[in-house]
């Protein structure tokens, strides 16, 4: 029997679908499918998580959920995740944290170059628990637990709302910096995210220098990237890598997390105070999770944690992603 060679393809592609029932078209989908992995720990709830891998272990960290003020998780192959449950990475907080409410988000976890840790953290203040100010703890190992630094704030930049969601950075040449959100949306009009009204408040993403010891300041910070029209209400946390050809990259969410135009975004530059260039979204609600943000990158600027509306919570997902200069793909 003669099959022209428009219908042989028709039937190769069929025999193709019909084999493999898991396939789907477009490939680019399948290869996100691949991509990515998630809800990790049956869709618990793992806000705002962080990475970093130990010898051979990952470690994630998260918002506060329940009693527990830090989350941990742990995993030996980056796919298969087990949650801590109970333990606190951060028991103990310091004086000017509201107890009663202390709202501890977004951990991020550092090796300094003594080998000890240095978590950074956000928590609401015992003055104006709707205040958030970021600070830091120390352990000498990578599950804490970690023992806030001082009895003061890292930054609170009070009077444009607020500082949240700091992230360590290590640079080539050893030099550290922080790089976090002024949180001013808190101050805003209403709305998204309080945020979505006239007029609209700056939520700039600052990056600080910090001495070896990840905590003392080196100079100002300087804004490096901060919301516009086409952000939404904001731009936050904010997670810094530098890529084998000597490019930054700067992820980041926009939009309001309670939207599905939640996102993880970047842009990049070639100098790490900038002018940073965004390059478009990474994930969306379109890439197949429920408002995907709040990301972090590892150091090794392949191996990403996000999380996304699973279950009864944010759960946390998992990607491996490509860094090539200007592009990122996953």
């Amino acid at each position: 029997m003669f099959f022209p060679p428009s219908m042989l393809s028709s039937l190769l592609l069929l025999t193709l679908v019909l084999l493999h029932p898991a396939a789907s078209f477009p490939f680019s989908r399948q290869l996100f499918k691949r991509a990515v992995a998630g809800p990790e720990m049956n869709s618990a709830n793992f806000p705002d998580p962080s990475i970093i891998k130990v010898n051979s272990t990952w470690y994630a960290f998260a918002t506060t959920s329940g009693k527990v003020h830090i989350q941990v998780a742990t995993s030996p192959d980056f796919n298969t995740w087990t949650l801590k449950s109970g333990y606190d990475a951060l028991p103990n907080l310091p004086s000017w944290v509201d107890q009663s409410s202390p709202n501890t988000w977004a951990p991020d976890v550092n090796q300094l170059d003594d080998g000890s840790f240095v978590m950074y953290y956000t928590a609401s203040t015992a003055n104006d628990s709707a205040m958030h100010c970021t600070a830091a703890a120390t352990a000498s190992s990578v599950e804490g637990p970690y023992k806030p630094m001082g009895d003061e704030p890292w930054e609170c930049s009070k009077p444009m709302g607020g500082a949240i969601d700091p992230s360590g950075f290590r640079d080539n040449d050893g030099t550290r910096y922080v790089v976090f959100k002024i949180d001013g949306n808190s101050i805003g009009h209403g709305g998204d995210c309080n945020n979505g009204i006239a007029p609209i408040m700056p939520t700039p993403i600052m990056l600080q220098q910090v001495q070896s010891d990840g905590v003392t300041k080196v100079g100002p910070a300087f804004t490096i990237l901060t919301n516009e029209p086409v952000d939404g209400p904001l731009v936050e946390a904010p997670s810094l890598i530098r890529s084998s050809g000597g490019n930054y990259t700067l992820f980041y969410s926009s939009n309001c997390f309670t939207t599905a135009a939640y996102d993880v975004a970047y842009a990049t530059a070639t100098n790490i105070k900038g002018p940073y260039t965004r390059a478009g979204s990474l994930f969306t609600t379109d890439t197949g999770m429920d408002s995907p943000g709040s990301a972090d990158i590892d150091a090794d600027g392949t191996h990403l944690v996000l999380h996304a509306n699973a279950g009864t919570g944010r759960a946390l997902y998992t990607a491996t992603i490509n860094i090539s200069e200007n592009k990122v793909t996953a």
